[in-house]
């Protein structure tokens, strides 16, 4: 895009983009004078783009600092897991009552796809997070997707992939098995019960990795 066509939207989508993916890390600085620079705008629409991207809660004001792409500590983390695990066990259930065989069979062929690619980690986490949504999308209730969503924008700060660990390639796979069984099976209790161990189970994977990174 040439320069000074670009508008606060583009500098928003584009700093979203690079935060979700991991190009701006947590704790990182976002300096306004650099980043308009370097998408040839001035300051103003770079500044509009960091007040969205703070309300988003991806960024953060800090004394000293300034701006800087949010860094989620120890609590932070465990209160994100715990309502994660209610609202995706309570898609989980509504799925299980309200999602069509194509879709239970799509997201049966999506396993399998996730199955082949568990050894490649950004393939892995890529077909996870459709799997998830997809499920999620398949409760039909728009308002609990939102919710989940907008979860979504924060869980994207928390760093490598779950999957990266070698305990959690098979069983994340194993634990998405027993969701769609329990759906096959109509059994919308046993699916919510699945889909929350599931979410359990990454928690600890999580743990996992915060141990590793402070030693």
């Amino acid at each position: 895009m040439a320069k000074g066509r670009m508008t606060a939207d583009d500098a928003y989508k584009i700093l979203h983009d690079r935060i979700i993916s991991g190009d701006l890390k947590p704790g990182q600085k976002m300096r306004e004078v650099e980043i308009a620079e370097s998408l040839g705008l001035s300051r103003t629409p770079v500044r509009e783009a960091f007040h969205r991207l703070k309300s988003d809660g991806l960024l953060t004001q800090e004394p000293n600092k300034g701006a800087v792409v949010r860094q989620l500590d120890y609590q932070s983390v465990s209160e994100l897991y715990k309502i994660r695990e209610v609202l995706e066990g309570t898609a989980a259930a509504m799925a299980t009552r309200q999602m069509s065989t194509v879709e239970l069979k799509a997201l049966y062929e999506l396993l399998e796809v996730q199955d082949a690619a568990k050894d490649d980690v950004a393939e892995a986490s890529r077909l996870n997070k459709v799997f998830h949504h997809t499920l999620c999308q398949s409760a039909h209730n728009r308002y609990l997707v939102e919710m989940i969503d907008s979860l979504d924008l924060s869980m994207a700060l928390l760093g490598r992939s779950t999957l990266g660990l070698e305990s959690r390639k098979a069983e994340a796979i194993a634990e998405h098995r027993k969701i769609l069984d329990a759906m096959s099976e109509g059994d919308a209790a046993k699916a919510e019960n699945a889909a929350r161990a599931h979410i359990r189970a990454a928690h600890a994977a999580r743990l996992t990795i915060i141990f590793e990174d402070q030693r």
